[in-house]
């Protein structure tokens, strides 16, 4: 590149000393007004932006000494790599050759660095593909990068810009990059602290000396800006504890000859300790000064702590940022009475005029009608500008299954002192999938199924879910469908139909057969921004047939409740006549809830609860009657100390049915299950609780689940789209009702309610977003699983476990 950038020096050089003179060489001796100015050679440029650079007019007088100036003018644009000036008669002859354009921007050798910010780097630097070259530029270019990379400590790396010249006045750039090993960090050296160890001091430094993690953390590799919040983590330190003149003298990096080891040396001066004396604010009081000394965590006779100032601080923007002064600034000034020992600090509230949102637009979201990213804001156009509101609103976008990411920024409006124009930056996620599948269970034999689900149909945030499964002993077909805004009020409307046919349910070894029918539909009206109150109803028709081979209770259950009936056939197996035992009956079901969600999202959470209570109960009159309480909690934590790396999740599920009137019992496919991905995970789905005497599970009117979750962390990118989580299981279902069960020998077992019966379990799971669905796995080490004996059957322990869901 140096070869390319000194012929084009030596070029224009050339042309600025001698392009004009044979062409002048009369004019010297005699100007010229000029009548006409024509421009040659443009191939890109405007005639309009090179007449800008040349300040001559028609009707000018031009000699000799203009035309320096005027060839000087156009070769300090940039744009062109020779000018020729000519004289026409009266007219001014401009002929120029423009500085190429880059055809193609290729970097080569990166690693360490993205190519995506290097691109950066160069666009900053004026350079990229259709741009023109500039040899000033192209050896600013190989300096920005060099110091890019001396930045992240990689002294050692080279910078090569190679440019090829093609045909039509174009080129080719070639930026090859050797990168060359990280600096480490040898020795780091605290000078002049006496209050404070070094292992106190450097405890939270990035910046680490070589240690047994640091092949995985990479933390002994020098990098400038890491360096920087190490030296603000040391200030902090101090100003945090009362020594209000520390100060930070000096600071060296030096670098060893062969620039693979660095040695830093901090140079300190800690201090005095200081108590505050006095606490005041100043400057605009917008919102009541009383209101605002709420949130001054400082108070007079506490230690100086640069912390609860910062704090102080940010507390009263935010405050006077709901009253839309969206720029305010606070000023922190203290005061240092060295003799008494004493700080008096003074808060200087600078809140500047009141802000308005003039406009507010979205960015990324080309497949979502504009009116459905609206109905989420909570910050208005022609409204003051409230950070809440701003917060608020990306919170509930970002809440939207078909939103990945959500973020804004507020820019002002040219010429305008009180408005702002707020826009949404969106990326956008699969909003549904299509998916089919072949498998084999043992519980359910040979399966296929298929599933259609869109959450953002036809861009109107409407929800559509188709779902057919089938197997060897089952068949399911179920349509909902949810508008979320089917008012203006919020209110959310969600319509289904499903059938259901279980034939000797969940294993060929206990026979019944679940034929039912239901359409549902459910309510749901928002009362405050994080709670509404759920209404429903589900018209339900059900056939349930056992036989001499089913279990005891499903044969009692039959016969005892609903419309029994009972049918004489042949057993295709024993050729034996034989009696079908059956109950048909129709039933509805009403439903009352609440709901509170401050989640930040629905998919990949990191803050916020969620709290569900829901009531159900058939009306007096249906063929059975029971009731249904559930109760639904999971909350997200953030650790002190540790926010930034985990987080805990805390999960429970509690629910309990109780026939009511003349039903014996909760019906059979009405019972809770247990074990598996959303429950107690380490035994087998759907498994645990109360067992037949085929050692099937017949399931309970009682479930109790918990869950604790240490979310673990991972690279930012994949943060939306994966978990990675270490957890703790409990829980199990029970038998509250008069139904009896036994064991293995006949004799009688029960499935009461007990603490010392909760099944328990550690593990790690992990989740992903993939394109056809949510994939979790996880393995786990049940804790207290019980053997089989011959009297007992024992728990179905199944270690590692996968499951596929829908996307939404």
């Amino acid at each position: 590149m140096r070869r390319y950038l000194i012929d084009t020096a030596l070029v224009a050089a050339a042309a600025v000393v001698l392009g004009f003179a044979p062409v002048f060489a009369k004019a010297q001796e005699e100007a010229f007004v000029v009548r006409d100015i024509r421009i040659e050679g443009l191939q890109r440029i405007s005639e309009g932006a090179v007449l800008n650079y040349l300040p001559v007019n028609i009707g000018d007088t031009l000699d000799a000494a203009s035309v320096r100036q005027l060839i000087r003018g156009l070769y300090a644009s940039g744009f062109f790599a020779d000018v020729e000036f000519r004289r026409d008669g009266d007219a001014l002859l401009v002929a120029v050759r423009e500085q190429p354009t880059i055809e193609s921007l290729l970097i080569e050798g990166n690693k360490d660095v993205k190519s995506e910010d290097l691109n950066r780097t160069l666009f900053d630097n004026g350079i990229s593909e259709g741009s023109l070259v500039k040899p000033s530029v192209l050896e600013e270019v190989e300096l920005s990068l060099t110091d890019l990379y001396f930045g992240r400590g990689k002294y050692g790396a080279e910078v090569n810009v190679d440019v090829t010249e093609l045909p039509d006045n174009k080129v080719d750039v070639v930026i090859d990059i050797t990168e060359g090993d990280r600096s480490r960090i040898r020795q780091i050296n605290i000078v002049g602290n006496e209050l404070f160890t070094d292992k106190e001091l450097k405890k939270d430094f990035e910046l680490k000396t070589p240690n047994w993690l640091s092949f995985i953390r990479q933390d002994d590799r020098y990098s400038r800006e890491a360096l920087q919040g190490d030296l603000e983590k040391l200030r902090s330190h101090y100003l945090d504890r009362g020594y209000a003149d520390f100060q930070l003298q000096s600071t060296q990096v030096t670098l060893a000859p062969d620039l693979k080891d660095v040695f830093i040396t901090i140079n300190v001066r800690e201090g005095s300790n200081y108590t505050v004396s006095e606490v005041k604010l100043a400057g605009d009081f917008v919102v009541d000064e009383a209101e605002l000394n709420q949130y001054v965590l400082l108070k007079p006779g506490m230690r100086f702590s640069q912390r609860l100032i910062t704090q102080s601080s940010e507390l009263i923007r935010l405050r006077l940022g709901q009253e839309g002064y969206g720029f305010a600034e606070i000023v922190p000034d203290p005061e240092i009475d060295e003799d008494a020992g004493e700080v008096a600090v003074t808060l200087w509230i600078q809140a500047e005029r009141r802000v308005y949102v003039r406009r507010i637009t979205f960015d990324g979201a080309s497949s979502i009608e504009d009116e459905v990213l609206r109905r989420e804001l909570r910050q208005f156009e022609g409204a003051y500008l409230s950070n809440d509101l701003l917060e608020r609103s990306k919170i509930r976008l970002q809440r939207l299954p078909y939103l990945e990411e959500v973020d804004f920024e507020t820019l002002r409006v040219p010429g305008s002192q009180d408005q702002v124009d707020v826009v949404f930056s969106l990326t956008e996620r699969q909003p549904g999938e299509f998916q089919g599948s072949v498998g084999y269970t043992g519980y359910y034999g040979m399966q296929l199924s298929g599933s259609a689900v869109h959450s953002n149909l036809f861009g109107r945030g409407n929800r559509l879910a188709i779902g057919l499964t089938g197997t060897s002993y089952s068949r399911v077909y179920n349509l909902s469908y949810t508008d979320p805004y089917a008012t203006m009020n919020g209110v959310s409307i969600t319509g289904g139909l499903t059938y259901q046919n279980y034939t000797q349910f969940f294993n060929a070894a206990s026979d019944l057969d679940t034929t039912t029918a239901s359409a549902s539909t459910e309510l749901s009206y928002p009362i405050t921004e994080y709670q509404s109150v759920i209404l429903g109803a589900t018209l339900q028709q059900a056939d349930l047939i056992t036989t001499s081979f089913s279990n005891e209770q499903s044969r009692q259950w039959v016969q005892a409740n609903g419309k029994p009936y009972e049918r004489e056939v042949v057993n295709p197996v024993t050729g034996q006549p034989d009696v079908y035992y059956g109950s048909k009956f129709a039933s509805l079901e009403l439903l009352m809830g609440w709901l509170y969600d401050s989640r930040n999202r629905v998919l990949f959470p990191d803050r916020g609860m969620r709290h569900r209570l829901s009531l159900s109960a058939t009306i007096p009159g249906s063929d059975v009657e029971y009731a249904t309480a559930r109760y639904q909690y999971t909350q997200y934590l953030g650790i002190p100390g540790l926010r930034r790396w985990f987080s805990l999740r805390l999960n429970a599920d509690v629910g309990i049915s109780e026939a009511f009137g003349d039903t014996s019992a909760v019906p059979p496919y009405k019972h809770f299950y247990g074990g598996g991905p959303d429950s107690v995970r380490g035994f087998k789905e759907y498994r645990l609780g109360p067992k037949d005497r085929f050692g099937n599970a017949y399931g309970g009117n009682m479930l109790v689940t918990g869950q604790v979750e240490l979310i673990l962390p991972l690279p930012e990118r994949f943060r939306q789209s994966a978990r990675l989580a270490a957890f703790f299981d409990v829980g199990n279902v029970f038998s509250t009702s008069d139904l009896e069960f036994f064991d293995r020998q006949g004799n009688p077992l029960s499935y009461d309610f007990d603490t010392s019966k909760l099944k328990r379990s550690v593990g790690i799971g992990a989740e992903w977003l993939a394109p056809l669905g949510l994939l979790r796995f996880s393995f786990a080490a049940p804790l207290n699983a019980d053997p089989e004996t011959d009297r007992f059957w024992g728990d179905e322990v199944e270690r590692f476990q996968f499951s596929l869901g829908g996307a939404f």
